[in-house]
């Protein structure tokens, strides 16, 4: 057990006032928390014109999410301040239309099944170790970038059959780093129903632009393809945009025509990458934070592994590697809150809300909450095999959502993560920085303001001779 807690911010003793919440969310929404927040089962906050509901009760969470999802639609404000990027895609898009793209998007995921793309995530993650190599050993080194980077280039491989180089990852990672900061900046005014000439227009432009540079980064290689796809000649392609290309609702017969094919490949990207790069950071932070995790892991690889590369039916034996990174989706959960809004009057607890009401379900603070989790701050990858943690990990935890809206690439994402972390772990030591410590914003994903910097070591034989010990002793 690490009886380590990680760095979080630090909740307000006392709620504030509307117009100090405006201006603090606006850099983001986690420093709007205050203490009550980590205990409440539901609480309201009442803004100009709007109310807002925020539900951390397993059951009420329940209702919104599974049973009665119909009733809860994703919030119209969200698809507005993601449209820049996303368009009408099966992210912000409720219905009929969602339904339609749903059944659309279903055979791409066959085609993404995790045997088959294993190998393309593999080699993303040995090009990953190629760059990690040419870095100074024993210096400090802000990962992000390059989780971000493989992430990323996974996700290029899988839809795209493309690798990513490194000048499109950077801008890619800086296109987003802006979206992120700008967005909430966008979000807000409309959520205090301040007037349009109130509104930041210039924000909002630059929110465009942000999304319009990594659009127009996948529509250099999706154009060509659509085109020739359209004129007959689809190419000998296996990867999702082809199936993409070539798909029809079985219903109605329609196929994406280019913008929208441009939306949900966007979407693909953005849910495919951003989250598991968040994650990914934060894992690494947590694991150069308590070396023991670290080298249990590294023990863990080297009896599964040996000295090779990490083959598709090794993942599920990686079973310390899995508990660090749901550990990491816990206490780091990528979306930090779901944002529903309300069709009909519904009564939940004391409280009777109104059709146009918001709700907000935060696994942030479903993921830290005082009466649902024991030791909810700490680091403890070994909670996830706890009997004692089975009803908190049932009923509190969902890192991807739940229902009909669960997040569609969950299981990629977490065979991406465990075998990244494998590899990593396998070749170098991350150690803490001292005197350094990460700052949590929330925005878009839960993300570091100033990076997560960790000291890069390569291993060397001094680092096995620990597990092989170990290995000897399970022998």
């Amino acid at each position: 057990m690490s009886k380590f807690c990680p760095v979080y911010p630090k909740p307000k003793t006392s709620r504030a006032s509307l117009l100090w919440m405006f201006f603090r969310k606006r850099r983001s929404w986690l420093d709007g928390l205050f203490e009550r927040s980590y205990r409440m089962k539901m609480g309201q906050v009442l803004l100009p014109g709007l109310d807002v509901y925020m539900v951390n009760q397993p059951e009420l969470v329940r209702r919104i999410l599974v049973t009665e999802a119909e009733k809860f639609p994703k919030h119209k404000l969200l698809g507005m301040m993601l449209e820049p990027l996303l368009g009408e895609s099966i992210f912000t898009t409720n219905g009929a239309i969602w339904e339609m793209q749903r059944r659309m998007l279903d055979p791409a995921f066959a085609q993404a099944r995790l045997k088959n793309v294993f190998p393309l995530m593999r080699d993303a993650g040995i090009a990953l170790c190629e760059r990690l190599d040419r870095l100074q050993d024993g210096a400090v080194h802000d990962l992000e970038v390059e989780m971000t980077h493989v992430t990323a280039d996974i996700i290029f491989r899988t839809i795209l059959s493309q690798k990513l180089d490194g000048d499109n990852a950077r801008k890619v990672f800086d296109a987003f780093t802006r979206f992120q900061a700008l967005a909430p900046r966008v979000l807000l005014p409309r959520l205090y129903r301040l007037p349009a000439w109130l509104r930041p227009s210039k924000t909002e432009r630059r929110l465009r632009e942000a999304g319009n540079e990594i659009r127009s980064l996948l529509e250099h290689f999706i154009r060509p393809r659509y085109e020739a796809c359209r004129a007959g000649n689809p190419g000998e392609y296996q990867d999702i945009l082809s199936v993409l290309l070539d798909v029809a609702d079985p219903e109605t017969g329609k196929r994406f025509d280019y913008e929208e094919l441009v939306d949900q490949v966007a979407m693909l990207f953005l849910a495919g990458h951003e989250t598991s790069a968040s994650a990914l950071s934060w894992s690494l932070y947590l694991i150069a934070s308590v070396p023991e995790i670290q080298q249990r892991m590294y023990e863990e690889g080297r009896a599964v592994l040996g000295r090779r590369e990490p083959d598709y039916a090794d993942i599920k034996k990686l079973r310390v590697h899995w508990n660090v990174f749901r550990e990491a989706l816990r206490l780091y959960p990528p979306v930090g809150f779901f944002a529903r809004e309300v069709t009909q009057t519904t009564r939940m607890r004391d409280k009777t809300m109104s059709p146009g009401a918001s709700v907000v379900i935060s696994p942030w603070l479903i993921h830290r909450h005082r009466e649902l989790w024991e030791r909810p701050d700490e680091f403890d990858p070994d909670r996830h095999d706890s009997p004692e943690a089975r009803e908190s990990l049932r009923c509190a935890y969902l890192p991807f959502g739940m229902g009909p809206r669960v997040c569609i690439g969950a299981a990629f994402a977490m065979q991406e993560a465990v075998l990244i972390l494998a590899m990593l772990v396998q070749r170098y030591r991350f150690e803490a920085v001292p005197g350094f410590e990460p700052r949590p914003v929330g925005r878009l994903t839960v993300r570091s303001e100033n990076g997560i910097r960790v000291r890069l070591n390569k291993r060397s034989e001094a680092d096995e001779a620990p597990a092989v010990r170990a290995e000897a002793l399970r022998g």
